[in-house]
């Protein structure tokens, strides 16, 4: 498969072709499907050229076969079906149609790359989720609410390093499992290292500069009001107007974050480097802000949700299981936090439900980007190149079942 400008599939030696597809900023040539490769012969020429009839040999679209006495293509029509070219079928070697992805074909396509791929997908979170709840686990045990009303602050900043790493770590493979089963490759946690592993440390450089970048929009709306309160003012009117100011920088983080959402997914399969990762993240994203913006809110509402049915059970039971020494505690007036069982229960709920959402949650993130790709740079014909799919002539990727192209 050729890169445009770089995504070729895992493992594969082919150089790059820049210039093979339009950019980032050009739009599909067909909405709905991207458009054939422009050197295909007609499908009524034969391979040396000779003109054939229009009606010679099964053209795709025309109805059933054949019937007797009848040319080509030109028999009986099915119940309710209309006369001349029917839609072109997409052809699907994976776990989503290689066309434009309409929102239920994106969450559909990340829901299978776990279902088919469980091994590695539910392994890989099942390991990172493990360690983080570990992390987090051990600072609340070794703590034991000495440090008063800090403790969650300090837990949070013992646990979150290793927690950023485990991260980058997890969505690197994930994504080079999505890559592989898009082309419905199979792929082992062994293969997903040796495929992300060049670019581990520029991924966590990528991660550091984009939380940095919202992390300093908002930081700078919530300066004044820092530094209005460390001066010693308490004014209502201009705390809460102060408060505002802040507040208007949340939007503009949010902003420039979907802008910057898909450049992990560039700078690990079309190996870029930071920055371009970056500008390149900014021109997929370009027109399309809100659609992401609204599937990638969705998508973490369902996370969210599918991890608070899982983990509440677990909650319920640690408190039902350390209630009695929580209230002893209470009584005491001790300060020593929650106690071990509670936590470790809780833990419990926690890496399970992590396991669950982790790699769903980045699976879309991938996703996103190669529908962003098939609709900017007709990536899905690389694609089906890179799956093996016989491409045709200019009507398309010929008689693969499917459902009609899906928009959002």
């Amino acid at each position: 498969m050729t890169d445009t400008p770089g995504w070729a599939s895992p493992g594969s030696s082919e150089p790059p072709r820049d210039g093979a597809r339009p950019t980032a900023d050009a739009p599909a040539a067909v909405p709905g499907q991207s458009a054939p490769p422009q050197n295909t012969p007609p499908a009524w020429e034969t391979a040396s050229g000779a003109p054939q009839p229009p009606y010679a040999g099964q053209q795709p679209g025309w109805g059933t076969r054949p019937g007797p006495g009848g040319p080509p293509g030109w028999g009986p029509q099915p119940p309710g079906a209309g006369y001349g070219w029917a839609a072109p079928q997409s052809p699907k070697p994976g776990v989503i149609p290689l066309r434009p992805l309409g929102l239920g074909e994106i969450l559909d396509g990340a829901v299978s790359t776990v279902r088919k791929h469980w091994r590695v997908t539910l392994g890989l979170a099942l390991g990172v989720a493990v360690v983080q709840q570990g992390a987090s686990l051990g600072a609340q045990l070794a703590i034991q609410g000495d440090t008063g009303d800090l403790t969650p602050v300090l837990t949070a900043l013992i646990s979150l390093p290793l927690s950023m790493l485990l991260g980058v770590v997890a969505s690197a493979l994930l994504t080079m499992v999505v890559s592989r089963a898009i082309l419905g490759q199979a792929v082992s946690i062994g293969d997903a290292w040796r495929d992300a592993r060049p670019r581990l440390l520029q991924l966590v450089g990528l991660t550091l500069l984009t939380g940095l970048i919202a992390g300093g929009i908002v930081l700078l709306g919530f300066a004044p009001l820092i530094g209005y309160l460390v001066a010693g003012a308490e004014e209502p009117a201009i705390v809460g107007l102060l408060v505002i100011v802040g507040l208007l920088s949340l939007p503009v983080a949010v902003w420039i974050g979907i802008q910057l959402s898909l450049a992990a997914p560039a700078l690990m399969l079309e190996k870029q480097g930071v920055i371009t990762a970056l500008s390149r993240s900014r021109r997929l994203v370009r027109r399309s802000w809100w659609r992401i913006f609204g599937i990638t809110v969705l998508s973490q509402i369902i996370a969210a949700v599918v991890a608070g049915v899982i983990s509440t059970p677990f909650t319920i039971a640690g408190m039902v299981i350390g209630f009695d020494d929580f209230v002893g505690q209470v009584d005491a007036g001790s300060t020593a936090g929650l106690p071990a069982a509670m936590l470790v229960t809780m833990a419990i709920g926690g890496v399970l439900s992590s396991t669950v959402t982790l790699p769903f949650t980045a699976t879309i993130g991938v996703l996103l980007y190669v529908d962003q790709r098939i609709r900017r740079e007709a990536l899905d014909i690389e694609l089906a190149r890179a799956a093996g799919l016989p491409e045709h002539g200019g009507t398309g990727w010929g008689d693969q079942a499917g459902p009609a192209p899906a928009r959002l």
